[in-house]
Formats: C-alpha cells, sequence, structure tokens
C-alpha cells in the first residue's frame, strides 16, 4: 500500500488515538478520524511536504488570505465498506478534476490526481477501522484548498495547503430517506452566470446561510435556488442538484455557470438514460412546476449530491403556498435511483461505467 506514494507518513502514537463513536449516532462532519493528508504549495517549489499525519490544528496567521478574500476550495467524497468488508470510492477521479475546475476559476494551483489518489487510498487504509459498517453509514472525505499568504492585498495567494480530513457518517438529512421539504427563494439568489456558481467554493455556502436559516425557521429542510436574474428559472438546492420528474421526462436545469456539475447528477442522468428514461436537462420555471403539481403530471422531485445520494422531496413552499409533491412520498424512480447508486458504490451492482475504485 505505502509503495510509490511519494509522501511522508508520521501515524498518531496508539496512546493518542481516538474513541470512534458508535455507529447509532454518528451524525454529519462531529467525529474526524485519526489521520489526515496534508500538503503544501508555493511558486517556487510546486506541492512539496506532502504528508499523512495525525489529524491536527492549524496555527495560522491572522493576514492569511483566506480570511479576507476567500481563496477556499474543496470537494465531497465518501467511502464505502461494502461487498465481502471491501472499502470502495465512487469516481474520486472526477472529483479531483473538478477540484482542478474549482482552483482555476479561482487562481489556485491544481493538484496532480494520480498522486492524490494514491495518497488518499494510503489514508483511508490506515484509517480503515473508521469507515463505518452499518447500512447507509459512510465515511465522508472532505479535500480542501486555501491560501495562506500572510498578507493584505488583493491578489492571489502565493502559498497554499491541500489537505484531506474525513468523517464517519450517518444520514445527512434528520429525515433520512424520507422525504423532505424545500423552501423556494424568490428574493434571495445563490450565484449568477459569470460568477463562481458553477465551482465549489467555501463563499457559495456563506452565501446560502442567510436563507436557510430563513427556510430552517419556517420548518424547512432546504432552499430551492431560483436564477440571479428573473428570479423565474430553477437553478438548484443549497447542496444538491435538482431533478423533476414531468409525464415521462426526467428534468433538470442545465449546467450554464451558476449551477455545480455535480458528480451524483451525472451518474442520474447516465443511469436514467441506460434504463430508457427520457432525460432533458433545459430551463425549468418555477411556474412551469408549480402548474405540473397543480395538473397531476408532476410525479416526482428529488435532489442529488454526494452527502444524500437521492433525496426525494414531499413539499415545497412557494410565496407562502404549500404544494405536496407525491403525496408526500417517495417516489418509484428516486427509490430506484437510490437503490441502484447505493448498489454500485458497496460493489454490490453492475458498473459498466467503471465508477467505483476499489481501495482495499
Amino acid at each position: 500500500m505505502w509503495e510509490n506514494i511519494e509522501v511522508a507518513l508520521e501515524k498518531t502514537p496508539l496512546d493518542k488515538l481516538k474513541k470512534k463513536p458508535s455507529e447509532d449516532n454518528l451524525g454529519f462532519g462531529v467525529h474526524f478520524t485519526d489521520h489526515m493528508y496534508l500538503s503544501k504549495w508555493n511558486r517556487e517549489k510546486g506541492w512539496h511536504d506532502s504528508k499523512i499525519c495525525p489529524y491536527q490544528d492549524f496555527q495560522m496567521n491572522p493576514a492569511s488570505m483566506v480570511f479576507h478574500y476567500g481563496q477556499a476550495i474543496f470537494e465531497g467524497m465518501k467511502a464505502y465498506r461494502g461487498k465481502d468488508d471491501q472499502i470502495f470510492l465512487f469516481r474520486p477521479k472526477d472529483n479531483f478534476e473538478r477540484l482542478n475546475t474549482s482552483a482555476l476559476r479561482m487562481c489556485m494551483p491544481r493538484v496532480p490526481v494520480d498522486l492524490v489518489l494514491k495518497s488518499l487510498k494510503a489514508l483511508l487504509y490506515l484509517d480503515r477501522e473508521w469507515i463505518p459498517s452499518a447500512p447507509g453509514a459512510t465515511l465522508y472525505i472532505r479535500p480542501t484548498m486555501i491560501g495562506v499568504d500572510p498578507i493584505l492585498g488583493v491578489k492571489p495567494s502565493d502559498t497554499y495547503l491541500f489537505y484531506i480530513i474525513m468523517c464517519p457518517v450517518g444520514a445527512y438529512y434528520p429525515e433520512g430517506f424520507n422525504p423532505t421539504k424545500i423552501y423556494v427563494s424568490d428574493e434571495y439568489v445563490r450565484a449568477v452566470k459569470g460568477g463562481v456558481g458553477q465551482v465549489k467554493t467555501a463563499g457559495n455556502y456563506a452565501a446560502s446561510l442567510y436563507m436557510s436559516e430563513i427556510a430552517k425557521k419556517a420548518g424547512y429542510t432546504q432552499v430551492l435556488w431560483l436564477d440571479a436574474c428573473e428570479h423565474k428559472y430553477v437553478e438548484e438546492v443549497g447542496t444538491s442538484n435538482i431533478f423533476f420528474q414531468i409525464e415521462d421526462e426526467l428534468i433538470t436545469p442545465p449546467l450554464g455557470g451558476s449551477i455545480l456539475g455535480g458528480i451524483t447528477r451525472d451518474s442520474v442522468l447516465k443511469l436514467a438514460q441506460s434504463w430508457g428514461i427520457k432525460t432533458v436537462e433545459r430551463p425549468i420555471a418555477i411556474d412551469e412546476v408549480l402548474a405540473a403539481s397543480k395538473d397531476g403530471s408532476l410525479k416526482e422531485i428529488f435532489g442529488t449530491g454526494t452527502a444524500a445520494v437521492i433525496s426525494p422531496v414531499g413539499e415545497l413552499m412557494y410565496k407562502n403556498e404549500t404544494y405536496i409533491i407525491n403525496n408526500g412520498e417517495t417516489g418509484v424512480l428516486a427509490q430506484r435511483l437510490f437503490t441502484e447508486l447505493q448498489a454500485i458504490q458497496n460493489g454490490y451492482g453492475a458498473d459498466p461505467d467503471k465508477w467505483v475504485v476499489r481501495v482495499c
């Protein structure tokens, strides 16, 4: 496992290893494994001092540019304990390639995908006992890059940290796989074309918090964002891409510069197409969705993302009016997609596109 990894290894002493949490109460993003991956970059050396080391705090200068100018990008991935107790990753190269797309947009260095993937596999092997075995539980993986020059000045940093941390998780939403309630925002917006909505940068999520708190106080789990110009066309949910099954079509908004290109979104499109379902990527107005809800042609709504995988939607709130979707129940297609994706991710399902990477 450690051959040709090209990174240093510093193990956590046995007497410093953490007590692992109960798999019955993992939460999401609360407990972190014993080790992490860490690498540095500057213009003279490129990526250097790469290592797998004990999970640790950073000591940073208060002027570090990430605090002031927001050069921070990240990814979300999962490791699965699946068939025959093997450990699997799902489309990890796609995540690291998307990280590099985010890096280019944010004037940050790209990571060497093959080396980082090898290092991630080694990290997972080292902390493999942290990967839960309970049904639906996984190990969430968070690759992150930040600019750390201690300079106050609006320009790209000349030094960066890239690190990977991991945490065992249960269901992302408290509802589990039960339908969620979504609040449609017609006042605040998440992103605009030409901005950074299509990259996974920290500021996008900070900008969503205020409206998310409003939705939460109203009893809703997430916000469905509309376009920034006309407040008319559906874009995405705060942590997911969105799909609508209307009549015999599965519709999702197109990637046009303000929507994150989700790995799960792409997987759902490919799976649905392989099943003979007509998939359409096109602008869809919120009024069209609500009209379809009223006339009965709207069969299902669901979100897609790494954290929740498939998140069925049972209710929409728009302009103080409630719309119940599919009688508030999980739809047949959402259930089928969830079951199939989980089977593939855990090594049980057919994998013609070779999405799954075995770790050990």
